[in-house]
This record gives C-alpha cells, structure tokens and sequence, in this order.
C-alpha cells in the first residue's frame, strides 16, 4: 500500500524562505503527533511532503560542523554574493545554489519504517537510481554518507550528492543536495562535509553536457515514489488542516 506524500516544486526560492517553509510544516506534523497521541479519539491525519528546491548561493554549516571548514571570510563571501546559514540538520559545512536540486523530505517515518539508517539509505538509492537514468555509476563511499561516483576508488572518488537530516518524534526534515548542473568552484571556499581527501563533481561534469533540470526532479520523483512506496500528489496548502 502506497503513502501519499505531497510534492512541492518551489522552483529557485532562498534559503531562508525554504528554511521557514520546512519548519512551518514540520512543525506542524510534529504539533499534530503530540495531540494524536493524547487524544486518540480525535487523532487527525499528518501529512507527509517532499519539496524541491533551488536555492542563492548558501553555505549552510551542521550542527557537528566545524566553522574553520568555511575556508574565507564573512567579507569575501559578501563580495561574492553568498550567504552563509548554522542549521540543525546533520553533518558538516556543504553549499547550495544554482543548478543544484535540495531536495527536503518531510516525512513521519511512523508512516513508513522507524529506521534512520534505513531512511538514509533510502534517500541515497534515489539518486543512485537517478544517476543510473543518465548513464552515471553512483554509489556509496566506505565510511562516508552521501552518494558518490568513483566511489569504490579511493581518493577518486567524487561527491555528487551530500545528505543531512534533523529528525525529532520522526517527523524528518533537510535532506538532499544533488548537484546538477552547479557551479562546483563554489566548493573550493569550504571543506565539503568535512572531508579534505575527497572531491565533488556534478550529473553535468560527469556527462559532459547540461542536464535539464526539469526533467532531473521528475526522474527523481519517481524514484522517490518508488523507493518509498509512495504515491506522489499535488502539494496544496491551502489545505492543510487547522492546529488542533
């Protein structure tokens, strides 16, 4: 039996806004898991959503990150128009930004499997299935979360999705950064995820050409549907049920 989960395509929006957007929504599933659970006879549905996003220029910094992996100062970053946020989620220092995917799962795994391991894994078979769509070998790397090609090759190997997650009453939220079409020089101001021996790459270096990004979240929808036995429907705020 399919979970319905509510996709959004927010399109090119900052971080701050998604930011504001994913913790509207989980904390609204989380407000609604706190009443069903003390009132079982009025227990309401909490809805589940996957949203898309293409965010400005951001770093974005973990709560087990280390600031000295963002390698420049506030100046530079201001000069080259980047913003620069701490989050909850886990994890180290990564970027977003143009030509990137986030994609931000809001899930209560009670709905599907309460494993975190699991729903990590999860998230990386739906790249690898993606990456395998445009004719990219992409797995996991030993030791490291994430998805990466080359993966099997040592210091070869090449970060093309980073993951990091904040999960409370398992109700999920942040999730994946799959780079599409990104500016991977970006990358040079940090440390990415904290790892000094490995590099990054992105579905257009290693296909040697432009990916359309439309066509990327579609593919990536339907992985996500099929990975978690979901089915994928329109995101409508307007319905979302009032605070009990």
């Amino acid at each position: 039996m399919s979970t319905k989960v509510q996709l959004k395509d927010c399109g090119r929006i900052s971080y701050k806004d998604a930011w504001e957007l994913q913790t509207r929504l989980f904390g609204r599933s989380n407000d609604l898991k706190i009443f069903n659970r003390s009132h079982k006879d009025q227990a309401q549905p909490i809805a589940n959503y996957l949203l898309f996003c293409e965010h400005n220029h951001v770093y974005t910094l973990g709560k087990s990150g280390h600031e000295e992996n963002l390698l420049v100062q506030s100046d530079v970053l201001a000069e080259q128009g980047i913003e620069f946020f701490h989050t909850n989620r886990g994890g180290d220092i990564t970027y977003h930004g143009p030509g990137q995917i986030t994609g931000y799962p809001i899930l209560d795994l009670e709905q599907f499997f309460t494993d975190v391991h699991k729903y990590m894994r999860y998230l990386e078979d739906v790249i690898i299935l993606t990456c395998a769509h445009y004719g990219v070998e992409a797995g996991r790397c030993p030791g490291q979360t994430g998805v990466w090609v080359d993966y099997d090759k040592g210091a070869r190997a090449r970060k093309i999705c980073a993951l990091g997650v904040h999960m409370g009453r398992w109700i999920t939220m942040h999730g994946f950064g799959f780079n599409i079409n990104s500016d991977l020089q970006k990358f040079d101001l940090i440390v990415p995820c904290g790892i000094v021996d490995k590099g990054v790459t992105s579905l257009a270096a290693e296909t040697g050409r432009e990916i359309d990004m439309q066509e990327v979240k579609e593919v990536i929808a339907r992985n996500f549907a099929e990975v978690f036995s979901a089915d994928l429907v329109e995101f409508r705020e307007e319905e979302l049920p009032a605070a009990p």
